[in-house]
């Protein structure tokens, strides 16, 4: 992981996109933030105070049921951000918002955010757009757990993981992948095994490596093409640093 002080705004690819006056409207209110591994943002109906835009980090956004059982809904990495779409009436954090992978973020308080967007139609319209590519995302995500298999279902999660993070080895723990998937520990062990076995992937303490990423997408359902297409075409290319 960079250092803090070294990490510039635009490692998100939101804030990329932006033109220069418009992200200088941001950028005064942006604070570069650690985000740890297994650290809890928000649990359901905490107040939400700051927008996040990560960098490297990936944060999942899980529902946690009354008997303690819980699933992802939504996962968010460098190609948005988080803690503004629940908040723009209640103000109040949807389910329990967790870092899976460490790593950083810019951070922007609430209130600034909703003045941006109010100021700068540019902004609001992005804003806009990613809404939709998250819905069209969580869509899709409720429909692939109800009737996909685990195993092409942990291959999405190893591609849009590695698509974030843009390194061939993940820090992905059993563990991690078993929440995530809302499955037993043992199953995503089996799963892996097998990915293993094909040379798909290799596997070291903390860690999983995409050795064969053409064979992973021939494993991955049509879910996670369908979620990469989407975001393409409602969001903009990130804009040349100058």
């Amino acid at each position: 992981m960079a250092s803090v002080s070294k990490v510039h705004h635009r490692a998100n690819q939101l804030l990329a996109t932006l033109g220069a006056e418009d992200f200088a409207i941001l950028e005064p209110n942006l604070d570069v933030v650690d985000l740890p591994k297994g650290k809890v943002l928000y649990e359901t109906g905490d107040p939400i105070r700051h927008t996040y835009f990560p960098h490297d980090a990936i944060v999942s956004l899980v529902n946690v049921m009354e008997d303690g059982r819980f699933i992802e809904v939504s996962s968010f990495g460098r190609e948005g951000l988080f803690g503004l779409i629940s908040a723009l009436v209640s103000r109040e954090s949807f389910g329990r918002y967790k870092v899976q992978i460490a790593g950083t973020a810019s951070r922007i308080g609430l209130s600034k955010m909703h003045d941006a967007i109010n100021a700068r139609p540019r902004i609001r319209r992005l804003v806009l757009s990613y809404t939709e590519a998250l819905l069209a995302q969580t869509f899709q995500t409720v429909s692939c757990n109800a009737v996909h298999t685990v195993e092409a279902r942990c291959a999405n999660w190893i591609l849009s993981t590695r698509d974030r993070v843009d390194q061939d080895g993940l820090p992905l723990t059993h563990e991690v992948l078993a929440e995530m998937l809302g499955v037993q520990r043992s199953t995503v062990s089996l799963v892996l095994h097998t990915l293993q076995t094909a040379g798909l992937i290799g596997q070291s303490r903390g860690v999983i490596t995409v050795k064969d990423r053409v064979g992973l997408e021939d494993i991955a359902c049509e879910c996670y093409g369908r979620i990469l297409e989407r975001y393409r075409k409602l969001l903009p290319d990130p804009v040349p640093r100058s």
